[in-house]
């Protein structure tokens, strides 16, 4: 199986979430969304150990099951029928996200998340992992 992880999930897997890391583990490729790598990058930037999440985050990157995925311009096409969908149903969800979905769906990989709100999106393959 190819997973992409949502920005919680990897977040998840650094502090050692059991059932994120067991699930990791299955994955003969683990995929990171150039938006995931932008939330983290916020999020980095926001905290105060900036340079070893930045090292972490790099080592994670440099493993060879693991790879960035790109927007693509088949994403953009995806993003703007989940997000006209979602809109149409009355369901908004964050714009990342759309993206996220987006980028899943293209790749085929299964989204890991904690964030319930994607079951809006139509024929997403994706696990939900609860908080721990």
């Amino acid at each position: 199986m190819r997973c992409l992880l949502d920005t919680n999930a990897y977040s998840a897997l650094r502090r050692g979430h059991l059932e994120t890391a067991d699930r990791v583990r299955r994955c003969r490729r683990v995929l990171l969304s150039t938006v995931v790598l932008g939330e983290l990058e916020y999020g980095f930037r926001h905290g105060s150990q900036y340079e070893q999440n930045r090292r972490e985050l790099e080592a994670f990157l440099d493993h060879p099951y693991v790879r960035s995925v790109p927007v693509t311009p088949t994403t953009a096409e995806r993003f703007g029928r989940i997000a006209t969908a979602l809109r149409r149903k009355g369901h908004p969800i964050p714009s990342n996200d759309i993206w996220i979905a987006a980028q899943a769906m293209e790749t085929g990989a299964d989204l890991f998340t904690f964030d319930r709100h994607f079951e809006a999106v139509d024929g997403l393959a994706w696990t939900l992992f609860s908080k721990a």
